[in-house]
């Protein structure tokens, strides 16, 4: 049976990732700012995918 070895992201990535997800936030809680209010569950994800891709792919 294969395992799959998980691997901590670089600062840098999680930086960014901490970064989207703190704008989708904002959008979510202040909605008087369109950009990130129209787009705050795509910035959620996002966040996610790059974290879980930094996480999955050795490297990153």
């Amino acid at each position: 049976m294969h395992h799959m070895r998980l691997n901590a992201p670089t600062k840098m990535v999680f930086m960014i990732s901490l970064i989207l997800a703190v704008l989708a936030l904002i959008g979510y809680f202040v909605p008087s700012v369109p950009y990130l209010h129209t787009y705050e569950f795509w910035l959620a994800i996002a966040a996610y995918v790059v974290l879980a891709a930094a996480c999955i792919l050795k490297g990153v």
